[in-house]
């Protein structure tokens, strides 16, 4: 299943709201809002890039790799954002930005190590 959801100009105009819409005049107006529909792919069109990624993810083995990500990855993010106040970089440019990035993810490896006892004090 494909989900689509149709901004309030694309409703407006599109010949197919009279059937997808509950109210249809409600896209006419300034304020009315779009809506989302969801529909087969029916091998009307090719699946895309986003159709196979949402097929593995919603796989039992793509579940536990997701699930898996939440422990691992999802820490180190709160930790840079929260502990370390890396909400914004302080620096222009790709590759300052990329060496001050660089400079957060050894500060955290290094306090990893330390909180392991691999590192003596």
């Amino acid at each position: 299943t494909a989900y689509f959801e149709g901004r309030l100009l694309q409703c407006r105009h599109c010949p197919l709201k009279t059937r997808c819409m509950h109210n249809p005049k409600a896209a006419d107006h300034r304020k009315g809002a779009g809506r989302q529909v969801s529909f087969h792919l029916d091998g009307k069109r090719k699946p895309t890039y986003t159709d196979w990624m949402k097929h593995r993810v919603d796989s039992d083995r793509g579940k536990a790799i997701y699930g898996h990500r939440l422990s691992v990855v999802e820490p180190v993010f709160g930790n840079m954002g929260f502990n370390k106040r890396l909400s914004r970089f302080s620096l222009r440019g790709k590759a300052k930005v990329q060496g001050q990035w660089q400079l957060y993810c050894m500060v955290h490896n290094i306090e990893k190590l330390k909180n392991y006892g691999r590192l003596s004090s």
